[in-house]
């Protein structure tokens, strides 16, 4: 896809469904080359060629980035393909539905693996090039639940607290430099890490009629809907592309006015 300008680099983790396609998608729309990261290679196969039907290339990237050196590698490739990196989106993330007093340690080590360790390796390596390229934008994929008590989903609320972490202490590291890091807080999104995860909790608090569980939980919502993915992923990419850029350390909550503390 020609534009006119220079052709913006993109990594995306978790581009294999969800909000990480619909961002790549976005992102090809708007002329950026992707690499898309994930474990799901059929679903990394159909995001690249959605992607190619946008007239932009994509690198598939297939990898499990919680283990050591694999974020790093994942934005080497990226940066060995198109000479660099402008853009990460840290989207791939885990969640599991068990109560605090019977939570496990597997749970809680692939949990805070994924979304928590791997993030940091990936925002520094990407950092790094970014530094010497004295520009790029890093947007991390948050919760409104960071500031929750959920008892029930402990391990991945509390995993959502260290992406705000790291996201503050990154923009930090690298304003120097010119690159900005920001997060997107979405809210109740129908993609099917939601699904499972609402299916699980309306089990485990005794709600046979789906349906009626989901719509009340829907209720919560100031807005009185759920979030569609697309406008999440424009909140992302509006990060990526288009916000100041004097606006770094920032948390942008779209959760139809769930999280409005």
């Amino acid at each position: 896809m020609s534009t006119g300008k220079p052709q913006k680099r993109a990594l995306v983790t978790g581009a294999a469904g969800g909000l990480g396609r619909e961002v790549a998608l976005q992102l090809a729309a708007r002329g950026c080359v992707l690499g898309l990261a994930d474990l799901n290679v059929a679903g990394l196969q159909q995001t690249g060629r959605m992607v190619a039907d946008l007239g932009t290339e994509a690198e598939a990237i297939h990898g499990d980035l919680t283990q050591d050196g694999i974020p790093e590698a994942t934005v080497q490739r990226v940066v060995s393909r198109w000479g660099g990196i402008d853009i990460l989106v840290n989207n791939a993330a885990y969640g599991v539905i068990e109560p605090f007093l019977d939570s496990t340690y597997a749970a809680w080590t692939r949990t805070m693996s994924l979304n928590v360790t791997a993030l940091a390796m990936a925002c520094k390596a990407a950092g790094r090039v970014m530094r010497d390229q004295r520009s790029g934008r890093i947007v991390n994929v948050t919760s409104p639940g960071s500031r929750m008590a959920l008892p029930d989903y402990t391990a991945y609320t509390a995993s959502k607290a260290g992406v705000d972490s790291i996201t503050r202490a990154a923009a930090v590291a690298l304003a120097p430099f010119g690159v900005l890091v920001n997060s997107v807080a979405p809210g109740m999104m129908d993609t099917e890490m939601q699904r499972s995860t609402e299916v699980d909790l309306a089990r485990l608090n005794g709600r046979p009629d789906l349906q009626a569980f989901l719509d009340e939980r829907t209720r919560r919502v100031p807005l009185g809907r759920r979030a569609e993915i697309a406008e999440v992923a424009e909140a992302v990419v509006w990060l990526c592309l288009d916000a100041p850029r004097y606006m770094t350390a920032e948390r942008l909550n779209m959760s139809g006015g769930l999280d409005k503390d």
